[in-house]
């Protein structure tokens, strides 16, 4: 049997922004699908089971902040969000929401081309993990690469594509100090063309799952004015 293709679905009110995204995700051989309102979106997702939502924040009938919520509390499915310049207090709830990733109005087609592939390469796990890795077992954490799953304590942990692949990279280079940009690029893996928060996102976000203590950090360390490491 052939590869399955992936299956996108676009959310937004904007025609115009719907038509040029369909034209170029299809032309990357993705399936795309269409939605126009929050809860046209979610009758969508339960319907036809996407690979990735790309997904406007603002939204007629129910917005993309309480979309991203609703998902995040039933699966890890994979989430980009569109959001206007500007609405920083926007991104950032929806990064610690869950969302994966958020590109900015008005973007490039070719910058949402790129960033649908990197995140379905990381919800995927094509290329991130090298054959014979073997599960990590740091403390009271347990890291499986092949399965992608976090456990702490026995306990298995909720995280997002992109909050495992940071904290795989994090535990595979201990003491190794990144800066954020750093990070952007061996954890996104493309060029990023927004601001670096989103990385200080999702480490919040990480110790608030994986630390006793998120205030009093064992793990995740912050390195003052360089960045972070990680800590066996």
């Amino acid at each position: 049997m052939g590869k399955a293709i992936p299956t996108i679905l676009v959310v937004d009110d904007e025609p115009t922004i719907v038509e040029v995204a369909r034209l170029y995700l299809e032309r990357e051989g993705y399936r795309v699908l269409e939605a126009q309102d929050g809860p046209g979106a979610l009758a969508a997702i339960e319907r036809h089971r996407p690979d990735l939502v790309v997904l406007d924040l603002m939204l007629p009938g129910l917005g993309g902040l309480d979309i991203t919520r609703r998902l995040r509390a039933q699966g890890d499915l994979p989430i980009i969000m569109l959001t206007a310049r500007g609405a920083e207090t926007d991104r950032v709830l929806g990064l610690e929401l869950g969302a994966d990733d958020y590109i900015v109005k008005p973007f490039s087609p070719h910058e949402l081309v790129a960033r649908v592939k990197a995140v379905l390469r990381r919800s995927t796990g094509a290329g991130s993990v090298a054959a014979g890795e073997r599960p990590l077992e740091i403390g009271h954490l347990v890291i499986d690469p092949v399965t992608r799953t976090v456990e702490r304590d026995g306990q298995l942990l909720a995280l997002t594509v992109k909050e495992f692949d940071l904290l795989w990279f994090l535990a595979r280079h201990p003491r190794q100090v990144f800066n954020r940009t750093q990070l952007l690029d061996q954890v996104w893996g493309y060029e990023y063309y927004g601001d670096a928060s989103t990385v200080t996102v999702h480490v919040r976000r990480l110790r608030e799952k994986i630390e006793a203590d998120p205030a009093q950090p064992q793990h995740i360390l912050t390195v003052w004015g360089v960045g972070y490491k990680f800590e066996r």
